[in-house]
């Protein structure tokens, strides 16, 4: 099927822009109908197609275990983050020692996929929160930033659904997130950049005023040396 040329550069146009269409990832109704393996399954066969119409040999001892490895990385691994059944548990606890400053979680690493052309992306979550009478454990911070990038994503995107997640857990609108990563599509395609990286924020409640957030960028910046 030939694709009409002026809707192939529309395409284009949108992916080399970064366009995000959704606070929430883009989703069929569908979705959650087949079970993983017949999603594996279904995948194996794409991949051995496209392969097969970029002129590989399937049956060379390095190639034809390549479509059953990418199927089962895109559903268990890279794309694990889409289905609901993976969310981690966040349970919450009273603050009792009554710490009422915000509590900062930097550094985590982040890999992620782009949407658009399915590179990855790879950089640092940085997570705050000021306590509304309830903490959550640390590492539940790492695995919402996990979850939320498992998935085709958009950076700006990415940053609101971890927001969003942390304040519904927290029952606090007093959370913030930036992330600096690279994306691939920027880095190993098109205009080839190997330097440059992307950051984005997202502040809610006390995060949105100055001296707050201000405070916030500052402990990011603080040099972590053991």
């Amino acid at each position: 099927m030939k694709i009409d040329s002026t809707l192939e550069e529309r395409f284009e146009e949108l992916g080399d822009n970064h366009i995000s269409t959704s606070e929430d990832t883009p989703l069929r109704k569908d979705a959650f109908d087949l079970s993983d393996e017949e999603k594996i399954l279904k995948i194996k066969d794409n991949v051995s197609q496209i392969m097969e119409t970029l002129g590989l040999d399937l049956t060379d001892d390095s190639l034809k275990g390549t479509p059953n490895r990418v199927a089962k990385m895109f559903v268990n691994e890279i794309f694990s983050g889409l289905h609901p059944k993976r969310q981690p548990k966040s349970s919450t606890f009273e603050n009792k020692y009554k710490y009422g400053e915000m509590l900062v979680e930097k550094n985590i690493t982040l890999y992620s996929t782009c949407e658009h052309h399915f590179l990855p992306i790879v950089g640092k979550a940085h997570v705050a929160y000021i306590s509304n009478g309830t903490v959550v454990g640390l590492s539940k911070m790492n695995r919402i930033v996990d979850y939320f990038a498992k998935r085709p994503q958009v950076q700006e995107r990415l940053n609101i659904q971890i927001v969003r997640e942390l304040q519904k857990v927290l029952n606090t609108q007093d959370v913030a997130c930036v992330i600096d990563a690279k994306h691939l599509c920027v880095n190993s395609r098109g205009i080839r950049d190997i330097e440059s990286s992307t950051v984005t924020a997202e502040y809610g409640g006390k995060f949105k005023e100055e001296a707050t957030r201000r405070e916030f960028l500052n402990f990011i910046k603080l040099d972590t040396k053991f």
